[in-house]
């Protein structure tokens, strides 16, 4: 225990003497920041600018005549930004002797371009009349599925689409099944089947064996 009586006297004595000096530090990085945001063709004070700190939560803005104060650090980039004006990034020197800076910042109007707005005459109730009953309105979802579930288009739909996987797997499963079932023996001969020549008699008398055009 005495062996570490020296260190523990050395680290009672430096730790403080260490915390002031990175105390002065901190306190030299610490500058005052203060000037006036101006207009660059007038050189009017410019008023509500917004000054943030970059990637801090730290800002303020100018008053009516355009001035402004903030707490900034040796290094930090202070962004000035305004509707109708050009952001501005200005960065807070290193080296900057003693903590107080000084800033005239000039703002540059921000031209911006619109498209074209053309004003017409209020139109007469003919003229909406015409428009509106030539309006072609674009059809909805419903509408859509609606279509698609129309008689004749889903006949185009059965006769064209390929079957999918669910369907042909179903289909060669019942192929598979009908084989296995007559196994070892004949399959039945529908032609001789009465109640297969009735479904063929009213099919026929349906029209499902013409030719269709789709």
């Amino acid at each position: 225990m005495r062996k570490f009586l020296p260190y523990f006297f050395l680290s009672f004595i430096l730790l403080p003497v260490a915390a002031k000096a990175q105390f002065e530090t901190f306190q030299d990085s610490v500058v005052q920041l203060y000037g006036v945001v101006m207009t660059a063709d007038s050189l009017k004070g410019l008023p509500a600018v917004s000054i943030v700190v970059k990637g801090q939560n730290r800002g303020t803005i100018t008053n009516d005549q355009g001035v402004f104060s903030i707490v900034v650090l040796k290094g930090d980039q202070v962004e000035f930004t305004s509707i109708g004006f050009k952001g501005k990034l200005v960065d807070i020197p290193r080296d900057i002797k003693g903590n107080q800076f000084s800033l005239i910042q000039l703002m540059v109007t921000d031209t911006m371009f619109l498209p074209a707005t053309i004003i017409r005459q209020r139109p007469s109730r003919e003229q909406f009349e015409r428009d509106f009953v030539n309006t072609k309105v674009p059809d909805d979802d419903i509408e859509i599925v609606r279509s698609n579930n129309d008689v004749a288009t889903r006949k185009v739909l059965m006769a064209t689409l390929p079957a999918d996987g669910r369907e042909a797997s179903n289909q060669y499963m019942r192929q598979r099944a009908s084989k296995l079932y007559y196994s070892g023996q004949i399959p039945p001969q529908n032609i001789f089947n009465p109640f297969a020549w009735n479904e063929f008699i009213k099919s026929w008398k349906r029209g499902d064996f013409k030719k269709k055009s789709y």
